[in-house]
């Protein structure tokens, strides 16, 4: 095999860093994730004032500082950063300084208030929220081979497979460590260091606050034998292909996420530790309930029942078992000792996440 022809072969994250980001990558598309798929977000006008009335509980959990943060990771085209701005109680409003951190460009006719960064900002006192975030930080995809060895997957641009080296250094530490894999042919994992890399990253720059990840998820112990790795376009779910053409996704192994954030924050004695939930519990908590308007309504105010009944449909997506509901949330405080109890009720306690 000529060097020429070898190149055509990359490991999973170099491809689909280059296929989703590169100059002509699917998220430079002007369309955004908007025209391909649908998230959290762009379902129900109801996600962003949860995540307002989120951002006003990291506000009194801080004292209602002078400047308030508020960064939005992933921002697509501002949709979820504008919403939460015009939901805001007046007061909180004028005191919040909001960022939207994405690598495409700033699109026309955003709020000016509305500050642009590829990277997240240092220093803040408030909230971060990565909705679909790290779902999208590309990483290694490892399959077992005959002889029961982990081995990186190599793809071309097409999107056809070939298994390289073993999984070496600190890509197999993660993976003994987080997503062990049984010496089966054809089991497969996504090594998710990049992720828990980035993930730290992000809770570094929160100074105080609290730093929230919302994202397919899976957990050590319960990781799919065959890894997550897949494609969108228009809507609909695909062959991964690295060409551009598509989104390229997998789930994310949250608890590791978890784990390297609280080691970027140094949690201290008697601050709030990192705590995991699911979209449906989280909403719940935020007052998205889905619960239908009484019936007596629809004769006394209909235009308020027809409004109260589309709500509940909407917030029943965003809750739903088997969809939306099952997104997990990763809640990681930074310096918070006594958060008020309209915040504890999110931080729910769950089994440790780390394997000592």
């Amino acid at each position: 095999m000529t060097r020429d022809a070898d190149e055509e072969w990359q490991g999973w994250r170099v491809a689909a860093q280059e296929a989703l980001y590169g100059p002509r990558g699917f998220y430079r598309r002007p369309e955004g994730p908007a025209g391909h798929f649908r998230t959290s977000v762009h379902a129900s006008p109801l996600f962003a004032g949860a995540v307002a009335r989120l951002l006003c509980h990291v506000d009194e959990a801080l004292g209602r500082p002078g400047t308030l943060g508020f960064v939005d990771m992933a921002a697509g085209r501002g949709e979820l950063v504008t919403a939460v701005l015009a939901a805001l109680p007046a007061e909180v409003h004028a005191r919040t300084r909001t960022y939207a951190v994405e690598l495409a460009g700033r699109p026309p006719g955003l709020d000016h208030r509305i500050e642009w960064l590829d990277r997240p900002p240092r220093g803040i006192t408030g909230l971060l929220f990565a909705n679909e975030w790290l779902d999208n930080v590309p990483v290694e995809a490892a399959e077992v081979d005959g002889a029961g060895v982990p081995r990186v997957v190599r793809v071309r641009r097409d999107g056809t497979e070939r298994l390289g080296d073993p999984v070496t250094g600190t890509d197999a530490a993660w993976l003994a460590r987080w997503w062990p894999l049984p010496a089966e042919e054809g089991l497969r994992a996504e090594i998710g260091r990049p992720r828990d890399e980035a993930w730290a990253a992000a809770v570094a720059g929160v100074e105080r606050g609290l730093a929230v990840a919302v994202d397919y998820a899976h957990a050590r112990g319960a990781r799919p034998p065959f890894g997550t790795l897949t494609g969108f376009r228009e809507g609909r779910e695909t062959a991964p292909v690295p060409d551009g053409s598509c989104d390229i996704t997998a789930h994310v192994a949250l608890d590791a996420c978890a784990w390297a954030g609280s080691e970027a924050c140094a949690t201290a004695r008697g601050e709030v530790g990192a705590r995991l939930t699911s979209q449906r519990d989280a909403l719940r908590a935020l007052g998205v309930t889905g619960a239908r308007p009484p019936l007596s309504l629809a004769s006394t105010q209909p235009a308020a029942y027809v409004r109260a009944l589309a709500g509940a449909g909407e917030a029943a997506e965003l809750t739903a078992p088997g969809g939306l509901g099952d997104f997990g949330w990763l809640l990681q405080p930074v310096g918070l000792t006594d958060p008020p109890a309209s915040l504890r009720e999110l931080l729910v306690d769950v089994a440790d996440h780390e394997e000592h």
